[in-house]
């Protein structure tokens, strides 16, 4: 008897429970009422430029534990939404080589781009190979630099892009490294730039010569 007194008790306690949250959450369409579990619901969001409020965040690895460590990197192996992928070949003969089979990933370049470009190439490229890439420019002509490409010739047109930035990346012969200076969006589009000033292949259809009869004059048709 007593053990049914408990179970009934218990029961009044949880239906008098429910009927007061449930006439909490519903009283009002405009409030969500009790939230379960509120950390999921109200994220503690960090915004990039925004001042971290250094009584709760640190940046400093030495105060984990005390306050929320935040070091603003992003995850190990991941990219940036839009971002291109990191450069990861060697500087070496063997990533050389392989920088080969690397394709440019960026689209022909619209006419905003290639603007874009141009002025990239004028500003850290033409002074040594000339505006027209031709190893022309003033330092080349000046003779104070040796060795400047002809960025038009036959050996930098059949240059594989990959290949291309990957000097851009790592530097060449006496042309210095821009990887601190290009990103890797402008580094493609640079590569797609010098393609743009090279001469077009010769086309490789031939004009048949004419079928001779057995005298060996040319039949007329």
């Amino acid at each position: 008897m007593r053990m049914k007194r408990i179970i009934l008790l218990t029961t009044a306690v949880y239906s008098v429970a429910a009927a007061a949250t449930t006439m909490t959450g519903c009283s009002n369409n405009t409030e969500p009422g009790r939230i379960y579990m509120p950390d999921m619901a109200y994220s503690r969001a960090v915004e990039t430029y925004v001042g971290l409020d250094t009584t709760l965040f640190t940046t400093q690895p030495g105060k984990k534990g005390k306050l929320i460590f935040y070091n603003a990197s992003p995850v190990s192996g991941t990219i940036r939404l839009g971002d291109l992928p990191d450069y990861v070949l060697p500087d070496d003969s063997a990533g050389y080589a392989l920088s080969a089979q690397i394709k440019n990933p960026l689209p022909p370049l619209g006419r905003k781009d290639s603007a874009e470009a141009a002025r990239l190439f004028n500003i850290y490229c033409a002074i040594c190979h000339g505006e027209g890439g031709a190893a022309n420019g003033p330092l080349a002509t000046s003779g104070k630099v040796g060795g400047v490409a002809n960025l038009t010739a036959d050996a930098y047109i059949k240059m594989a892009d990959g290949t291309m930035y990957h000097s851009l990346y790592y530097g060449k012969n006496n042309m210095g490294s821009y990887a601190s200076q290009l990103d890797k969006k402008q580094r493609w589009q640079l590569v797609q730039y010098i393609r743009s000033l090279q001469p077009k292949p010769a086309s490789a259809a031939a004009t048949a010569p004419a079928a001779k009869d057995s005298t060996g004059a040319a039949k007329r048709i």
